[in-house]
């Protein structure tokens, strides 16, 4: 808005040096002048007042002119002192809460962070993990080859200060926010080591999480490669292909992958998993979208034929039962282990808020290649094997019970 206010007031100057210079104009010119002008004017009045109020006029309903007004009054007239972030917040958690949709929810800064973070698959930090022990917040992990390493942080150490500011009685989850922030800047962290302070200088920088583990499982003669995926964050094709990649050179006979309490994440990397497996002649999913239905189809003819199977338990949803239901409609050699899976057949976009909050909502259905909804429903597995309470109170392979009934399955 500034940018044009000096844009004008340059051309006024201009047109008092053509008047020094004593220019004239026959009476044409001068009414040709005057309308262009009006125009002119007009056309830039219109836009600053739209851009300063983009609610004004016949845009906005005589609802949203009254929840404006009542915020105005509110904030302007009641008693006490209000703060207009609470109110938005409020007002946008109450919109959202009456859809009716348990997938569709108001999500206040820290939770947003928290989100955003997941399902990117990175954070801006220093490489340390801090917990709260015996009332101190302790460093109870160093990352190897972090930027908190190469400061010096030490496990153990006694976080008490950062940036200056006494946090001995801050939680840990005030602290990991405050250590977190801009890429490549310096934040100060004074630690409490053998009873003296030691003053640390720690660049923040990007720190990509892993969220695929894998392995080679020896049975019988066979080698049996194991890809666990924790969830469809932004960055976990790149690191399934990757893993994916390492157990094909140690020539597996096939595949498991554990999708065990994956709670789903972006559509668009669980169909780059998919690609991976089949060509371009398979429809991996479809989406629905009031009313209209679009089928999608696989990007390349890169594909596997070996025999996998799939882990899922009642907790594996959205995204992680796109990928399930679509290796049982197509593919050949597989087969689900496992329990009903959550049953999550709709698709959410959020919105980031200017208080920090932002909001999740339902935009779609999506459909499983043949046209299934399975919203609520979930899908049923081929072997269904539930854990024991062996495997909660000692989680390891020689107690889990469903990898057991997925490697019987591979080695018969």
């Amino acid at each position: 808005m500034e940018k044009k206010v000096d844009k004008k007031e340059k051309k006024v100057d201009k047109t008092i040096d053509y008047e020094k210079k004593n220019f004239s104009f026959n009476v044409l010119e001068v009414v040709f002048i005057v309308l262009i002008s009006i125009f002119f004017g007009i056309t830039v009045g219109f836009i600053l007042t739209y851009k300063r109020n983009p609610m004004s006029g016949e845009k906005v309903s005589d609802e949203l002119q009254e929840f404006i007004q009542v915020y105005d009054t509110i904030r302007n007239n009641y008693y006490n002192e209000i703060s207009g972030k609470k109110l938005l917040n409020a007002a946008i958690s109450g919109m959202v809460g009456t859809l009716d949709d348990s997938n569709s929810i108001f999500m206040d800064d820290e939770v947003a962070s928290e989100f955003k973070e997941s399902v990117q698959g990175s954070y801006v930090g220093i490489g340390a993990a801090i917990q709260t022990v015996d009332g101190q917040n302790q460093v109870v992990e160093v990352y190897e080859n972090s930027a908190a390493e190469k400061a010096g942080l030490k496990v153990d150490d006694i976080i008490v200060k950062i940036d200056g500011k006494d946090v001995k009685d801050s939680s840990s989850d005030e602290i990991a926010n405050l250590v977190k922030g801009e890429a490549n800047t310096i934040v100060k962290i004074t630690v409490l080591r053998n009873g003296k302070e030691k003053n640390l200088e720690i660049k923040r920088i990007k720190i990509e999480l892993d969220y695929t583990y894998s392995k080679i499982i020896e049975k019988d003669n066979k080698k049996i490669g194991y890809l666990y995926i924790e969830s469809f964050s932004a960055n976990v094709y790149k690191q399934v292909k990757k893993e994916l990649e390492s157990l094909e050179k140690k020539k597996i006979d096939s595949l498991i992958i554990d999708l065990r309490d994956n709670p789903g994440g972006y559509l668009d990397q669980a169909k780059k998993v998919l690609d991976l497996f089949f060509d371009k002649k398979t429809v991996l999913y479809q989406i629905e979208t009031k009313g209209k239905i679009k089928k999608y189809y696989a990007s390349d003819n890169e594909k596997r034929t070996y025999p996998v199977v799939l882990l899922g338990s009642n907790s594996t949803a959205s995204a992680a039962e796109v990928v399930i239901s679509c290796f049982m409609e197509n593919y050949k050699k597989a087969t689900f282990v496992g329990e009903i899976t959550f049953g999550k057949g709709t698709v959410q976009k959020s919105i980031n808020l200017s208080t920090g909050a932002s909001i999740k909502y339902t935009t779609e259905k999506w459909l499983t290649s043949k046209g299934e909804w399975i919203d609520k429903k979930g899908l049923t597995p081929d072997v269904h094997e539930l854990q024991n309470k062996e495997y909660y109170d000692n989680p390891c392979d020689e107690t889990d019970k469903q990898l057991k009934a997925a490697l019987e399955v591979l080695t018969k």
